[in-house]
């Protein structure tokens, strides 16, 4: 069998026109250089090198062989490289599957983030209902997806990363569009109107789960339209609808945004145990220490603002 380290003595002692020099070089016996490549030569059926005093020099085999092998090692180098890179997560591509808006919130800081740290690491990005995502997650088809809610998945690792508040979308000229913040009560007896792509069906049950539980029955019209033209429909009228809080970055003429009381949607990362994409494992990394320095800052102002923190940060006024 041709291994490779007997490629290398061959280039070796090539360059250096000697089995001494090549031995030395490669910190090995000559002799074990000139057996290796009279193994190569047997194995060829040509001689590679004229024997001489003063050293070796090619034959016309040795010539061409010498052209051959110099670019299969010049290939195998680029491979080693290549993965080595992608181990590194230098390179490569992840999948992402998301549920969320990218127009500001987390989710658009971390892909941020780890576009600074990651440069070469193309993210593709897959709009879909959780359902799918969690499908494609458990055949490999997707590295991690963003879904909402705490749901554990048989198969698949969860954990949850960050939160966002519930708004109400409302066009400008709306009677409650003067009021800072909605509850539910406010909401009752309003047309809404909702996507029949994600995350329409998830704001469709989320509606009737909330309204239905005060005694009234949602009027809910689906559309076969993407988010914004939905944003659209709401500013000239066609009904009310449901967004993230990371959505309300996105600044649509004729509406406002107005926050629910009380609402707030968990937002998880669903992966596979199995998936051993490297730039994946980093890019899960990231997202952790992100979520981790979000909830402490959010500590600390909770923190700030609590009434007992003021009192013990008053000067003590005692004698």
């Amino acid at each position: 069998m041709i291994r490779l380290r007997h490629i290398q003595y061959f280039v070796t002692a090539a360059e250096q026109g000697s089995f001494r020099k090549a031995a030395t070089l490669l910190n090995i016996q000559e002799s074990a250089v000139s057996r290796r490549i009279r193994d190569l030569e047997d194995r060829l059926g040509a001689s590679l090198f004229h024997r001489h005093p003063g050293g070796v020099s090619l034959t016309v085999a040795g010539q061409r062989f010498l052209r051959r092998v110099r670019i299969a090692l010049h290939q195998i180098e680029v491979g080693i490289n290549d993965v080595a890179a992608i181990g590194r997560s230098e390179d490569g591509i992840i999948k992402v599957g998301i549920f969320s808006s990218l127009a500001s919130g987390f989710l658009f800081d971390l892909m941020k983030a780890f576009d600074a740290k990651h440069p070469r690491v193309m993210v593709e990005l897959i709009e879909g209902n959780p359902s799918l995502h969690v499908a494609a997650i458990r055949q490999l088809q997707l590295d991690v997806a963003f879904i909402t809610g705490t749901t554990e998945w048989p198969d698949c690792e969860t954990e949850q990363l960050w939160s966002e508040r519930v708004f109400a979308v409302l066009p400008t000229e709306h009677r409650l569009a003067t009021q800072q913040a909605l509850n539910w009560d406010d909401l009752a007896g309003e047309n809404f109107i909702v996507s029949d792509a994600a995350p329409g069906p998830e704001i469709y049950d989320y509606l009737i789960q909330r309204l239905a539980g005060l005694g009234h029955h949602p009027n809910i019209h689906p559309h076969h339209v993407g988010r914004d033209v939905l944003l659209s429909m709401a500013a000239i009228g066609r009904g009310l609808t449901l967004t993230s809080e990371a959505t309300t970055g996105a600044q649509i003429p004729g509406i406002v945004y107005r926050p629910i009381m009380g609402e707030v949607l968990p937002f998880s990362a669903i992966w596979s145990r199995r998936n051993d994409n490297p730039a994946c494992r980093r890019f899960l990394s990231l997202a952790r220490t992100m979520a981790r320095t979000e909830r402490a800052a959010v500590r600390q102002v909770a923190a700030a603002m609590s009434p007992h923190a003021s009192l013990s940060q008053s000067p003590d006024l005692s004698p």
